[in-house]
């Protein structure tokens, strides 16, 4: 058996001078399209809360410009002759690249507002200046393929561009009919650029090499993971390693010329190359930690055929500013984004534990559990059972047992959970100290009706 899944196959570009201009021309028409459609959407509200302000009739207001990306296509090709006169040099997906990301913006803001996203409340969106955008644009239609060679790739109006490491593993899908390219998309990062090919890869169905295996990992900035089995992964920390390095590069930087807004001043050219040092380096952080983290997690999903973490709560972690920069450099979400997919590859299963399961305060041996446990407390020590070992371990422990404790099939959702929620903890769980009675931290806790502590949420 076999699935249909979207993949992206992505490939650094040595393009000429010539295509290194058309490619910033592309990328600046999108990033044109882009500002003038969102001006459009602000002076078309801007207009009928004038018109209402005058109490004008809804029914007679300024027609509303549509949000969604016809209308918004619409209205741009009857105004890009007067606003663009140029437009004819440039491929028509520059501007519905542009014109594609304002529909996204503004649809991602009214979900957000009317409460059908989820997640950190969404703003209206702003204008992209030159400067701060990064260049991108994405192509659909017209001819674009791999060729032959393998060495070069052909994209609309840009013709034929070489690259610079073979495209074989996406050469050979192609070939033999497993995957058919829906978009390019042609990015610059750290001035090199990169085209990305989306496909719909048809993958064959695989089997992890352990199946029954169940594996727990909890991630941490000591060790960048505990498993269950007893394996430490080191913490590369890519970042303070070229913390020296990025440290000088920006001082450098900042002792050149740079653009000033306010008198509209240029930059110097040793500035724009101090500039593109500092980015390289942090492109060769970014580089290694992706790497790290694709080696780990493809070893793990090709490994274990379940494979339990935690449900972090990485936005809140990163409001200590102590520990901040060091769990960003750690990629924890990244760590669960990859997992997710890659377990589906795999064949293999994905159980994600509730943010509220006490993973590092529950002994892996009794069951029992601590109602404190400070993080500067590196050792588990079990007052009931006298078990003692690395609170990590014992977290990577509770989380793999986790997996048969909460279900009777080791099955996430399955209806015989223990909890209310369905997820192995609940939000008002009952925490126990080593001697079985029941209590809990005194801090944000109050009794119910029986007498019995029990946790409470604090409302956002």
């Amino acid at each position: 058996m076999s699935a249909r899944v979207m993949q992206a196959y992505r490939f650094a570009l040595d393009p000429t001078p010539g295509q290194v201009r058309d490619l910033e021309r592309h990328a600046g028409a999108a990033r044109f399209a882009f500002n003038w459609a969102l001006a459009a959407v602000k002076a078309n509200l801007a207009q009928r809360e004038v018109e209402r302000s005058y109490g004008v009739a809804d029914d007679e207001l300024t027609p509303a410009l549509g949000w969604n990306l016809p209308a918004l296509r619409r209205a741009w090709n009857t105004a890009k002759g007067q606003v663009a006169p140029w437009w004819a040099e440039c491929s028509k997906e520059a501007f519905n690249t542009g014109l594609d990301g304002v529909a996204r913006a503004l649809k991602n803001f009214s979900d957000s507002r009317n409460g059908k996203r989820a997640g950190r409340r969404v703003g209206f969106p702003r204008f992209r200046a030159r400067r701060r955008a990064t260049p991108s644009v994405r192509f659909t239609t017209g001819p674009i393929r791999v060729e032959a060679d393998r060495k070069r790739v052909t994209l609309p109006r840009l013709g034929t561009v070489k690259l610079h490491e073979s495209a074989r593993k996406l050469a050979r899908r192609l070939e033999a009919g497993t995957a058919r390219i829906v978009s390019a998309t042609v990015r610059r990062e750290a001035g090199r650029w990169f085209v990305s090919f989306t496909c719909e890869v048809k993958r064959a169905e695989r089997a992890p090499a352990r199946p029954h295996a169940v594996v727990g990992v909890d991630v941490g900035v000591t060790h960048l993971a505990v498993l269950s089995t007893g394996e430490l992964v080191d913490n590369p920390r890519h970042l303070a390693a070229a913390s020296r390095r990025l440290r000088r590069l920006a001082r450098r930087t900042s002792r050149c010329q740079g653009p000033d807004r306010r008198t509209g001043a240029r930059p110097s050219r040793r500035w724009d190359r101090a500039r593109a040092g500092l980015a390289r380096a942090h492109r060769r952080v970014a580089n290694l930690r992706r790497d790290g983290l694709h080696k780990l997690t493809t070893r793990l999903t090709g490994t274990y055929g379940t494979v339990v973490i935690e449900d972090l709560n990485v936005a809140g972690m990163l409001g200590n500013r102590k520990l901040a920069k060091a769990i960003s450099d750690c990629g924890f979400g990244e760590i669960r984004r990859l997992i997710a997919y890659k377990t589906t590859w795999n064949g293999g299963r994905l159980v994600t534990a509730d943010r509220y399961y006490p993973s590092s305060k529950t002994c892996s041996g009794c069951g029992a559990v601590k109602p404190k446990l400070p993080l500067q407390v590196r050792t588990f020590t079990c007052e009931h059972c006298g078990l003692s070992l690395d609170r990590d371990l014992n977290a990577a422990n509770n989380l793999a047992q986790l997996v048969t404790s909460t279900t009777g099939t080791g099955v996430a959702g399955d209806p015989t959970p223990q909890g209310a929620n369905g997820r192995g903890a609940d939000q008002k769980t009952t925490l126990a100290v080593a001697g079985g009675d029941e209590t809990s931290t005194p801090h944000r806790h109050q009794p119910d009706k029986t007498g019995t502590f029990v946790r409470q949420r604090a409302n956002h």
